[in-house]
């Protein structure tokens, strides 16, 4: 069978893969401590159930325009300047079936055979492919621990080309947890002024933050602004995972060519799921604030218990709910008579031998390491620990 040279380049996602196998493995009736998943632990707020209820009461299950209810567009524009100082009008808005939906249309709406996108390393999976499904090439621009995950503006500044069309920038990150400082940012932008790119910010972590300030890049350069891509979702910041319910915010020629894409694949995003986001933007911080709260208590019970391990470093994440541990110190000792040599196999052995689901850093960009989620309650942190601790103390 012939199949579309596009997909060539794809991989599965390393995430879902671990997901299914491990949930495959609980339906057996196995006792597996899940560390993967990028999802919220808590339920969707009380509100916005309701409001999904109400919507489907009162018959709101047809079609919508496909760049979604005027009443929502009009929350996301409020949302933006009140939280971001940004000001966009409904027109420059366009709601979709989550932020990675957002990002493909953008991707779609953009690039063609032989631009380029530049990608931060470590970066979320799906970043690279999506560009390589729009015949792009992704441009991937290491980072280092030690510089907080913060681009080096020379490193972007060797890395961009003619053919760069956009730069993707993910505060607070996945899988780093990491936040941008300030200069951080203004680096970025001063070497990114003189080219003409799209500036991507994916923003989906904003409201899980441990830190006393998070920027975006409209902060420090303003003067950026009309070539910036706002990207967000209300899947983390409200656990509305399943509701799939993003928006993107840009340029308004920009923001009509993402609609084309979306009239011709999915149209509108689920009428019912537009007003429970309605609810979630004009709601009370008090869930978003607890959840984060919450969250911060699990990060420094979790990354100190890591940090208590002998072989395994991590530092501390600044915002987001991930974990991202360097396990290079168990690198060359041995299991069952194997040396332990990459990412990828010790996750195997952690799922199939200790029963803790934990992804590879290798298809992060972000090889010598694993990420895990601390999206889920102490008990189950605390069980992830120990079985940890079992595994060090196994090798030899």
């Amino acid at each position: 069978m012939k199949l579309a040279r596009r997909l060539q380049a794809i991989k599965p996602s390393p995430t879902l893969a671990l997901n299914s196998r491990a949930k495959a493995l609980a339906a057996q009736g196995v006792d597996v401590v899940v560390l993967a998943a990028g999802e919220p632990d808590f339920d969707t707020p009380d509100y916005v159930k309701q409001a999904a209820v109400d919507a489907i009461r009162a018959g709101f299950t047809k079609y919508t325009a496909t760049n979604g209810i005027p009443e929502l567009r009009e929350a996301v524009c409020r949302k933006l300047e009140r939280d971001n100082g940004l000001r966009f009008t409904p027109e420059q808005v366009l709601v979709t079936s989550g932020g990675k939906q957002a990002l493909y249309n953008f991707c779609q709406a953009v690039l063609d055979e032989g631009d380029e996108v530049l990608i931060f390393a470590p970066y979320w999976v799906s970043y690279p492919d999506m560009v390589h499904l729009a015949g792009a090439t992704p441009v991937i621009v290491p980072t280092r621990e030690e510089d907080g995950f913060a681009p080096d503006p020379d490193a972007i500044r060797r890395a961009l080309t003619p053919r760069t069309r956009a730069v993707i920038i993910n505060s607070p990150g996945n899988p780093t947890g990491a936040v941008y400082s300030r200069a951080a940012l203004q680096g970025i932008a001063d070497v990114l002024r003189p080219h003409d790119c799209f500036i991507v910010t994916d923003d989906i972590y904003e409201k899980l933050l441990y830190t006393d300030e998070r920027l975006g890049i409209s902060d420090v350069a303003p003067d950026l602004v009309p070539r910036l891509v706002v990207i967000n979702a209300l899947s983390k910041s409200h656990a509305m995972t399943g509701w799939r319910m993003g928006y993107v915010a840009g340029p308004r020629p920009l923001i009509a060519a993402m609609q084309l894409v979306q009239d011709q694949s999915t149209s509108n995003a689920s009428s019912i799921g537009q007003k429970a986001a309605l609810a979630a933007l004009n709601g009370p911080p008090d869930t978003v604030t607890a959840m984060a709260k919450e969250y911060h208590a699990r990060r420094d019970f979790f990354v100190a218990g890591l940090n208590a391990l002998d072989g395994i470093k991590c530092r501390l994440p600044e915002g987001a709910f991930y974990a991202l541990a360097d396990v290079r110190g168990l690198y060359g000792r041995s299991f069952k008579g194997k040396p332990v040599t990459g990412s990828m196999q010790l996750s195997e052995i952690l799922l199939d031998e200790f029963r803790v689901a934990a992804v590879p850093g290798d298809p992060f960009g972000a090889e010598g390491y694993i990420r895990m989620s601390f999206a889920t309650s102490r008990a189950v942190l605390e069980k992830g620990l120990v079985r940890l601790g079992e595994l060090v103390k196994a090798l030899t």
